[in-house]
């Protein structure tokens, strides 16, 4: 979702290298016996630019990322879509790298790149071997000081994106309602809600002053983190970050916007009419905790508890057992549990059968949610989603490239790489009585947002037939 589907068929080359890229030494000495601590080192620049370096000879390959501190909340009112616009932006060429150079640099020693856009970040990735680290960094460090600026480039991306929103939203059932659509219903304020895809309208009006100021703003050192993890040692990571950015001048970023809100305070609910759809579907979601909240860890066991596969309450409860939805998934907004640094979502979508009603799966999810409340989870259930979350944890720490990508991540929203050390003692530190707790909290009827999504067939039904009556 808002990835840069142009750059999807790298992912293909140097798989080779990717396989092996992030073997954890599990002989390394760790706090505890049945945890492995992932080295962590961490360093500003004079310019503001932090590094962080977790070093693992285990491979001769390097992950890298460079995070920046600004997604869709922060993109400019009646510029829908541009921050995600601006991220296929910086893969079209610099004075330095013209258009082409960024892929043709990595591809052919082996490697891969690629970007995402989310609400709170903007990441750019890159996995090759440890060879090719410095000329990763060069091709990260020019685009950082400036990028090509010039109308036909920006024409010609402003048509890949909305092409890109033609395939993935509007020719697609369901349109990514449980993702775009469900947010604007359940947040309040113009940042957290509109539409991080953007308009047609929207994306046509940006202009090449709006590029500019966004780089000139957001682009800047001070803005970013940047992460490398794999066969390099901190001091050598340490001295080339300063090698290729440390020169880089820092730059003023707008005032931080306040982005708050807080839990609702009655349901809200939409009934959307869907042309491709074949069976109805229903996205309910709920806001969550505030990052770094004593809660945030209980939900992410409550939501494994809930909708954490086909062991799941809901699952079981809704699918197999009533009957009513055909299948079920869960989401947390555009990230992870662990990733948002404003107000974010826990989304719960299903497809369900035709011959039921939304308000019954809704019925059902209550009473699953109203048991967890009254009796809690049981110490061998408990045990289980625990491990279930460990797992998922450090198996998206294990690859170069992916531990690369998560430390900036944690970096750059909390401000603390080692979350990603802390993480597994805030999941084995969670009682019931914390899973009873946030349930009864967040999980209320008066925070949640529900979208009915219909085929338009079944909307029209009965308006046809009522009209029909003498």
């Amino acid at each position: 979702m808002l990835q840069t589907t142009r750059r999807a068929a790298l992912s293909l080359v140097g798989a080779a290298s990717l396989a092996l890229a992030g073997l954890p030494v599990l002989a390394a000495p760790a706090a505890q016996a049945d945890q492995w601590q992932i080295p962590v080192h961490v360093k500003k620049l004079a310019n503001g630019l932090t590094v962080v370096i977790s070093p693992d000879a285990s491979s001769p390959t390097v992950g890298l990322s460079v995070v920046y501190k600004v997604g869709m909340r922060l993109e400019p009112q009646n510029r829908t879509g541009f921050a995600h616009l601006f991220e296929h932006l910086m893969f079209q060429g610099t004075p330095n790298a013209p258009k082409g150079v960024f892929d043709q640099v990595i591809t052919s020693g082996g490697g891969n790149n690629n970007g995402s856009t989310r609400p709170d970040f903007t990441n750019y990735i890159e996995t090759a071997p440890s060879s090719a680290l410095e000329a990763m960094l060069w091709l990260e460090s020019d685009r950082m000081k400036t990028l090509d600026f010039n109308p036909t480039t920006l024409k010609n991306q402003q048509d890949v994106v909305k092409e890109e929103i033609r395939v993935n939203v509007q020719n697609q059932p369901y349109g990514g309602f449980m993702w775009i659509d469900i947010g604007g219903l359940a947040f309040d304020k113009w940042a957290n809600k509109h539409d991080g895809y953007g308009s047609f309208v929207d994306l046509d009006n940006a202009n090449l002053d709006d590029v500019r100021a966004f780089h000139r703003d957001f682009y800047g050192p001070n803005n970013a983190v940047l992460s490398i993890a794999g066969d390099v040692t901190p001091a050598q990571g340490f001295a080339l970050a300063e090698k290729y950015f440390g020169k880089i001048p820092a730059r003023a970023t707008p005032k931080p916007t306040d982005f708050s809100e807080g839990l609702n305070t009655a349901e809200r609910r939409l009934t959307q009419p869907d042309k491709l759809a074949q069976v109805p579907a229903i996205a309910a979601a709920w806001k969550l905790p505030e990052r770094g909240s004593k809660d945030q860890a209980p939900f992410a066991v409550l939501g494994q508890l809930l909708a954490g596969g086909d062991a799941s309450r809901f699952y079981q409860g809704l699918v197999k057992g009533r009957e009513l939805a055909l299948n079920l998934d869960s989401l947390y907004g555009l990230t992870s549990i662990w990733e948002y640094d404003g107000p974010s979502i826990y989304t719960v979508f299903a497809l369900y059968k035709p011959d039921t009603t939304a308000d019954a799966l809704l019925a059902a999810m209550d009473e699953e949610i109203a048991r967890v409340v009254k009796d809690g989870v049981d110490d061998a259930t408990l045990k289980n989603l625990k491990t279930a979350l460990l797992a998922d944890w450090y198996n998206g720490l294990e690859m170069f490239l992916n531990r690369a990508d998560r430390l900036a991540k944690l970096q750059a929203l909390w401000g603390d790489a080692q979350v990603a050390n802390k993480v597994p003692g805030w999941i084995q530190a969670v009682s019931s009585a914390d899973v009873q707790r946030v349930a009864a909290t967040y999980l209320t009827r008066a925070n949640r947002s529900v979208i009915d999504r219909k085929p338009a067939a079944m909307l029209a039904a009965p308006a046809a037939s009522a009209a029909s009556k003498p």
